[in-house]
Parts: structure tokens; C-alpha cells; sequence
């Protein structure tokens, strides 16, 4: 069973890793940690005396050579300009998934995070140009406005609250204006000379692109083809490899898993089930790969190398100053290094967090579900975390002498901005009990077999709510999953469905969800939902007028109560206790009065149902009634 669900608009290694290694590896913490080592294994061996082979290893010049063809680089460049275009096309391929299909899809969201994403980039800017007004030194306000998203998460995960799931998408949210203003910057502002042919080359490229999108081309090799093309285009064009990495990420398609091609994908998997041949095995597996947007699949891929060694690379590289030689003492008297400090960890608490809650007093948009004050700030403080993406300007922006106060200055700051998130989050969890800043995980209201629709004994001990949409193909291959679960506990379950109807992406969820409450007022409410769930593709009024007649029902009266309020108002009421109980989208199940996370096939659920049943304290007590 597909554990997909539908939205509202709104990796494991490879290798013979221990399963303890991997569990580590795949948190965010972890990566956080190996940023953190590399960074202080980069500043120990330039303070070593081994510190001439740090100098000259970063040196070395190395070459790809086609024919007459040739790209010569030293290893610094090759780690600066091509590794953290991986990076920059990770960002990229997470943000079009986020515009597409994730929490970004409800622009309503975006006002506020925009907003503030946009002051945690303003705000440090001038306060560095206040420190820093002219000369070369004005050349790095760029250095402030940029956010290292990988170790915000890495060290959110550290100090921040023990749930922090809304908390996280409000920053992820904010950061896509920081990173792609910030790319743009790298691009208009720090980039060399053009070259106007290698230019052209690189629009052709980005125009290749933009088609095989249009095209729903879905094999990934003419993307990975075409994105090698522009970075060599825009490397040789001037611009900084960086503009390649998002451009490109921005461009490759993400899209909902279609019904069609899912339920393909099965029925080659079951063929192959059935005839184990190769060619039979060939066409499964295109099948399911067809399925899964190339988005999805390059992010798959792509993550655990720029999580766990494309940015501890850049960090090895770029973090190593030499401190020794009175190097610190100027740091820490220059107006470059205090600059950066005051902008990027006062400048973006200030600018993030301040106005964050500036713009939700205004009404300008509301804070996440879940998220306190307090946490907005201690988010904001964490911001200030500039590493990756101010490391990079710095070797931009600054010549030599000036690069290693630079470098000072954003060393100093992730520190202090750590310990300023620490202390801010503490102090949320202390004064105004902010100890989570994740989705609510308990049902918001009680099943009531008075008011909510229930199947079987409604004295049953153990209880399954489902939060659902009758336009949503995962519900209805959900309902399949539930008469399993529900054939195995026979007269010990009692099933509950809900109401969460998407009208952003499914048109008819509405009209649907009033026609079994009409169908519901005479008496035949899970006969309708069946036939509902049967004929999901034909929801239409005439459909389901339809459909009332076939159940032999009054046609008349339940065309008229489809627009009857009562019934609009109980859907109303159902969507208000699925945002209040932490249901984004379809299908969301509840065992008990806990939010099921994770697979929904019928083992696990199953298998959860009988842990609430050797734990009594997680299963709501049932109230006296009948079904």
C-alpha cells in the first residue's frame, strides 16, 4: 500500500552501514555534527604545523580534457563552483517541490514567511553598511543576507524545541526567498566579466529544460544531460556555477503521484509477481519509476552526498584561517568581522524574528499552527547560522587580506547565533511553556456516536478515525485497507470517517461530501460512501443524483440537501477538527485519539491498533450508543 497522501494546496546511504550508523546519518542532527567537524578539523590543521599542506592541497590543479577541449580548475574552484552546484540544485529541486505539491502550493501561507524572509535579508544588510559604508569592505554586505538551510535544520534539531515539524516549515519557507535573492546576488553582483556566447548556451540550456518539463519527459538522464550543459555554460559565461544549480533545480518538474500511473505501476508489479522475467521485470520497474516524479528521484539520490559530504567538503575547504601571526587580534579589531557578526546574528533575529511578529499583529498572516513567539525568535536567531552560503561570498567579495577577518566574522557568528537560539528557545519553554512547535498529534474532538459517523459497535473497544476526501485516490485505495483492518477485528473496531475535503486539488471533494450527508438524512450514509469511493471519477451532480436513486432514496429531497447548511456546516466543522488535530492531508488516520504517522498499510495499522489495545492510556474511552 502506497503510503502516499494527497495535500491541500497549500536516504538511506549506501554501503554495509551499521543500522545504528544509518539511523545516526539519516537525521539532520547528524549531518549538523559533520559540518561542525570538518569545520574544526579545517581550522586545526591550518593552525598546525602541517598548515602549508592545507594551502597546498586546495591548489592543486586538476582537468578534464575532450580532444582540444579542456577545463582546468584548482580543487578550491572545483569544490566552490561545481560541488556547490550540487548543492544550489538540491536547494532548487526542494523549493519547485514545495511550489508544486508541498506546503507552498497554499500561497496564503507565503505572505508571511516572505515577508520575513525578506526582513532577514534587508535588515542585516544595512546593518553591516552602517559598520562597513565604503571601500572594499562595503563590497560584503552580500556575506549577511544568505542562511545556511542545512545547518539552521541541523542545529534547530540540536537546541530547538523536541518537536519542532511547523517551526521547521516556516523557516523552510522563508529561506526559499533567502536563497534564491542570495544565488541572484551571487550572479549579478560577484559574478566576472560575461561572455556573451557561453551565455547563450546557457539560456539554450535552460530552454531545453523548460521543454522537457512541458513534455513530462520522465526519464532523468536528458535532465542530468542538460543541467552538466548549463553548469559548463555558465561557468565558462562568467556567472558563478551556483545560478546553474537553482536555475536547474527550479526548472525539473514535481507533480502529485497521478492515479493512473500508480495503479500501472501495481498491476506491472503484480504481472511480474506472477511471470519473473526479466523483460516482465524491465517494464515493472519503468513503470514505477514513470510514477515518481524525476524531481523526487533526483533528490532521492542527491541529498545524502550534499548532506554528508558536498558541504562538509565546502567547509574543509573554506573554513580553515590561519589564526596564528596576530591574524585573530585584527579579526576581532576589524570593522569587517563586526559587521558580519552584528548583521547576520542581530540583523537576522531582528529582521526574521521581529518582523515575523510584526506582520502577524498587523494581520498580515498568522503564525504556524503549534509555533509560539517565542520559537518565531529563536528561529530567527538561528538564521543568523550564514556558514555555507557567507563563506562563499566572502572568497567572492573580499581580496586576500580582508577574506580572513571575513572568515572570523562568520565563525564568530554561528556560534553566538547558536547560543542566542539556545537561550532564546530556553527561555520560551521556561516563561510561556513553548516546548513544541509541531503539529498537534491528538484527535481535537472526541468520536461522538451521536454526531459522527461510525461503523460497527459503537461500544467498540479500539477505535480508527480517517480524516477523508472522496475525490482523494489514495482514500479510495484506502478503503480496501480498511475492510481489511476491519475483518480482522471483527466486533472489537469501530471505524470513523471524517471529513477533509482539498477543493484546490480535487473540484468535485465538496459536492461529494454533501451528498453522502444528504444520503446520510435518510438513512443511508455508508451505502452512498461506498459507491462514492466506487465511482471516484464521476462525481458530478447527475452523477450523484444518480447514485441517490440507485440507493432508492428520495431524489428530490437529497438534490435539496445538497445545499442544505446544516450539511455544509457539519463539513465546516470536520475540516475545523482535522486542522486542529494536525491532519494535512488525505487520507490521515487516528488510532485511538492519536494521529497515525507513517505507513497506512493494514499491517501497520493493525499492528498500532493492538499496541493501543495492551495500552489502554492510548485509546479513547468509547461512549454508550449504537450504530
Amino acid at each position: 500500500m502506497a503510503t502516499t497522501t494527497t495535500a491541500p494546496r497549500r536516504h538511506q546511504l549506501g554501503g554495509q552501514l551499521s543500522a545504528p550508523l544509518r539511523r545516526f546519518l539519516a537525521t539532520e542532527s547528524g549531518g549538523a555534527v559533520l559540518l561542525v567537524v570538518a569545520t574544526l578539523v579545517a581550522l586545526g590543521w591550518a593552525n598546525s604545523p602541517w598548515s602549508e599542506t592545507y594551502s597546498r592541497i586546495w591548489s592543486t590543479e586538476l582537468a578534464v580534457e575532450v580532444a582540444d577541449w579542456a577545463l582546468r580548475m584548482d580543487l578550491h574552484h572545483w569544490i566552490n563552483d561545481g560541488l556547490m552546484a550540487v548543492f544550489f540544485l538540491v536547494i532548487g529541486l526542494e523549493v519547485r517541490r514545495d511550489l508544486s505539491v508541498g506546503e507552498l502550493t497554499d500561497r496564503r501561507k507565503l505572505r508571511l514567511p516572505l515577508l520575513a524572509g525578506l526582513g532577514g535579508m534587508v535588515v542585516p544588510a544595512v546593518l553591516y553598511l552602517l559598520v562597513n559604508s565604503s571601500g572594499e569592505a562595503a563590497n560584503g554586505w552580500g556575506v549577511v543576507i544568505g542562511t545556511d538551510t542545512a545547518f539552521l535544520l541541523g542545529t534547530l534539531a540540536l537546541v530547538g524545541p523536541a518537536t519542532s515539524t511547523q517551526l521547521r516549515v516556516f523557516l523552510l519557507t522563508l529561506t526559499v526567498v533567502d536563497d534564491i535573492v542570495a544565488v541572484s546576488v551571487i550572479g549579478l553582483v560577484y559574478s566576472d566579466d560575461l561572455d556573451a556566447v557561453a551565455l547563450a548556451v546557457a539560456v539554450a540550456a535552460v530552454a531545453v529544460l523548460v521543454a522537457l518539463g512541458r513534455s513530462r519527459v520522465w526519464r532523468t538522464w536528458p535532465y542530468a544531460l542538460t543541467i552538466l550543459a548549463l553548469w559548463l555554460a555558465t561557468v565558462a559565461s562568467g556567472l558563478h556555477a551556483s545560478v546553474a544549480g537553482m536555475v536547474a533545480g527550479l526548472l525539473v518538474p514535481s507533480f502529485a503521484p497521478r492515479r493512473q500511473a500508480v495503479e500501472q505501476a501495481a498491476r506491472r508489479f503484480h504481472a511480474f509477481r506472477q511471470s519473473p522475467l526479466a523483460d516482465v521485470g524491465r517494464s515493472a520497474q519503468d513503470a514505477l519509476v514513470r510514477a515518481v516524479p524525476v524531481n523526487e528521484r533526483m533528490q532521492l539520490v542527491l541529498h545524502p552526498w550534499t548532506s554528508y559530504f558536498i558541504v562538509p567538503v565546502f567547509a574543509l575547504a573554506n573554513a580553515g584561517v590561519d589564526l596564528r601571526g596576530g591574524v585573530l587580534g585584527e579579526a576581532l579589531r576589524s570593522p569587517v568581522t563586526w559587521g558580519i557578526v552584528l548583521g547576520l546574528v542581530l540583523g537576522k533575529f531582528v529582521g526574521i524574528g521581529g518582523v515575523a511578529l510584526l506582520g502577524s499583529r498587523l494581520g498580515v498572516g498568522r503564525l504556524p499552527q503549534g509555533v509560539g513567539p517565542g520559537q518565531i525568535l529563536g528561529g530567527g536567531a538561528l538564521s543568523g547560522i550564514g556558514f555555507t552560503v557567507s563563506l562563499l561570498i566572502v572568497g567572492l567579495a573580499f581580496g586576500p587580506e580582508l577574506q580572513d577577518e571575513a572568515t572570523v566574522g562568520v565563525l564568530l557568528a554561528l556560534v553566538l547565533a547558536t547560543l542566542l537560539g539556545w537561550l532564546v528557545f530556553t527561555l520560551a519553554a521556561v516563561l510561556h511553556g513553548e516546548t513544541t512547535a509541531g503539529l498537534p498529534t491528538v484527535l481535537d474532538r472526541p468520536v461522538d456516536p451521536e454526531r459522527d459517523h461510525v461503523r460497527g459497535l459503537v461500544t467498540a473497544p479500539l477505535t480508527l478515525v480517517e480524516y477523508a476526501d472522496f475525490e482523494c485516490p489514495f482514500c479510495g485505495r484506502a478503503t480496501g485497507v480498511v475492510a481489511e483492518v476491519r475483518a480482522h477485528f471483527g466486533a472489537d473496531l469501530r471505524y470513523v470517517m471524517r471529513h477533509l475535503p482539498l477543493p484546490d486539488v480535487h473540484p468535485h471533494a465538496e459536492l461529494a461530501a454533501l451528498a453522502v450527508e444528504a444520503a446520510g438524512a435518510q438513512g443511508r450514509f455508508w451505502e452512498m460512501h461506498d459507491l462514492l469511493f466506487e465511482h471516484q471519477g464521476q462525481l458530478e451532480t447527475e452523477d450523484l443524483a444518480g447514485y441517490a436513486s440507485e440507493l432508492g432514496l428520495d431524489v428530490e429531497r437529497f438534490l435539496r440537501d445538497l445545499d442544505d447548511e446544516v450539511h455544509s456546516d457539519r463539513i465546516r466543522e470536520d475540516v475545523r477538527s482535522a486542522e486542529a488535530s494536525g491532519a494535512r492531508g488525505t487520507p490521515t488516520f487516528f488510532v485511538g485519539d492519536q494521529r497515525h504517522v507513517g505507513p497506512y498499510d493494514a499491517q501497520t495499522l493493525i499492528a498500532e491498533l493492538e499496541a493501543s489495545r495492551r495500552d489502554p492510556a492510548r485509546e479513547e474511552r468509547p461512549r454508550a450508543g449504537h450504530a
